[in-house]
């Protein structure tokens, strides 16, 4: 399966979507402080959503739109406003 994932980070709370094949790993290379993307100098990266697909295209289609900062990706964020907390 091919997850898209929504994880935010514990201090500046920062969102970030991304793709992988592998959730458990992925988490762990966000909060080793080696991709930088994610690097922080404080604070761990926590999962908030995820999305399964069984095609690897659909759910690179699928990342695509939400990273485009339109209307999906507000959509999305409406949809798990409680899990965020703010």
């Amino acid at each position: 399966m091919w997850n898209i994932y929504v994880i935010r980070h514990s201090v500046s709370k920062e969102l970030y979507i991304g793709l992988t094949h592998n959730l458990d790993r992925r988490l762990q290379e966000h909060n080793s402080g080696n991709q930088t993307s994610t690097n922080r100098q404080s604070g761990a990266w926590q999962l908030v959503y995820c999305e399964q697909y069984g095609n690897k295209q659909d759910a690179i289609l699928r990342e695509r739109r939400l990273k485009q900062h339109g209307r999906a990706k507000q959509e999305l964020y409406r949809r798990i406003q409680h899990s965020l907390g703010n």
